[in-house]
């Protein structure tokens, strides 16, 4: 049976899918995937070629084999980051998916408190760095049948809860509520941020996860300041 807790969030999903064609989130959408895809595309071509052209041996076809060991690694990586990549571009659109959800669910709400585009820029700086590094730490776990979808979900649910819930509560939340918020419902965020990783994985679906993330977690908070102890919105 599913917890009160799961309940909300697959409610909060569904009503993020809900709004998928509501233009407020889906220009975020195209922009941040046509961005994704340039970005993944220079990745490719730059590392393919220093893999074609880096003799670190300088015998043919033990260089041959390390660039295409290397070659698929690199694949394989970028595949797994793409959502990230996308979530890391939305970041300079999240305001503008905050903001669709909550003038079309909870339009009584005063203005939120709302980050400079520098500040999207770094934010979504920091969720590639951090996700790359966590991700290249635990890449041989990946190749272990039985563990590697759990150290995925793990790993990456936590930093999508970080970044996402975080940033929710960042706009609608004085600090000590944000840390009181964030202390009590960390479980259920990190299950949220794990649902987010799992829709990750499914082709065509993972490109809607940022936006679905953002809307989703934007339902969330509103739900947990209505709902919990904690007072105050900031706004």
């Amino acid at each position: 049976m599913a917890t009160q807790g799961t309940l909300s969030i697959l409610g909060a999903l569904a009503r993020a899918i809900g709004q998928l064609g509501d233009p407020g989130l889906r220009a975020p959408l195209l922009k941040s995937m046509a961005l994704s895809v340039a970005a993944i595309l220079v990745l490719w071509i730059g590392l393919g070629y220093a893999l074609l052209h880096t003799q670190l041996f300088a015998i043919g076809w033990v260089d041959t084999t390390v660039a295409a060991i290397g070659g698929f690694g690199v694949v394989v990586l970028t595949l797994i980051l793409f959502p990230t990549f996308v979530a890391a571009f939305l970041g300079l659109f999240l305001e503008a998916v905050a903001v669709a959800v909550e003038k079309r669910h909870y339009p009584l709400l005063p203005p939120a408190q709302s980050r400079s585009t520098l500040a999207e820029i770094l934010a979504g700086l920091r969720l590639v760095g951090l996700a790359l590094g966590v991700n290249l730490l635990v890449l041989p776990l990946y190749f272990v049948p039985g563990i590697n979808l759990a150290v995925f979900l793990a790993a990456n649910g936590y930093l999508l809860a970080a970044e996402y819930v975080g940033q929710g509560l960042a706009r609608r939340a004085d600090p000590a509520v944000l840390r009181d918020l964030w202390r009590n419902r960390r479980g259920e965020a990190w299950f949220a941020g794990a649902l987010f990783a799992g829709l990750s994985l499914v082709p065509f679906v993972n490109l809607a996860v940022p936006v679905l993330a953002v809307a989703t977690c934007t339902h969330l908070v509103e739900s947990w300041l209505r709902g919990g102890t904690e007072t105050g919105h900031r706004g």
